[in-house]
Order: structure tokens, then sequence, then C-alpha cells
């Protein structure tokens, strides 16, 4: 994962079951930045979500896998961006159904 955090990719992790997510939250490395052999990971590309989080108290099967996908999905941009701005790279200007969308770079 440190090799991999200057390459254009995310990575998500989801935890299914019961089981100890100790070490995925590590992975995650929301709190502090995954290091391997004495490197620092070059950015946070992990996203670690628990599925049970998303089963307890919501009986809507179909609301709780929105909630989770939405989970799962809410630091993609921000590390799609983190790694542009890493390799100086702007992005440009899309056209949607004619209309101009400029990208938030903040």
């Amino acid at each position: 994962i440190v090799n991999a955090s200057s390459l254009p990719m995310s990575i998500i992790i989801v935890g299914v079951g019961g089981a100890d997510f100790d070490n995925m939250e590590e992975l995650d490395g929301d709190v502090v930045r995954l290091s391997s052999n004495g490197r620092y990971a070059v950015r946070d590309i992990v996203q670690f979500v628990p599925f049970r989080d998303f089963q307890k108290g919501d009986r809507d099967s179909h609301m709780a896998r929105l909630k989770l996908a939405r989970e799962v999905l809410a630091e993609v941009p921000g590390q799609v961006l983190s790694y542009m701005k890493a390799n100086n790279i702007t992005p440009q200007p899309c056209k949607v159904n004619n209309a101009l969308l400029l990208p938030d770079l903040d």
C-alpha cells in the first residue's frame, strides 16, 4: 500500500462479519499515516468500512446499502484530487448536458 500510494488508485475494503477489524482501521490511514520499513505513504489511498455498522438499527436493507455505498465512496474524490495535486495535474472543465462544470480544487 505504501508503494501504491504514489499511483492513481484507491483501495476500498469492506469488512464483513464480526471479526476484529483493528488492523484494517490502521490500513485506512485516517488517523496515522501508513508506513512500512521506514517509508511513509505519499497519500491516503485506503478507505475501510465495516459492513456491520450499516446493519445496526436500519431495518431497511436498501437504505443500509445506500448508506454503505455513500460511506465507501466518500473519500475517493479527495484521493483523486490529492493524486492530481501531487502530480501537478490540472483538471480540465467538462461539459455535462451542455452545462459547463468547473472542478472544486479546495
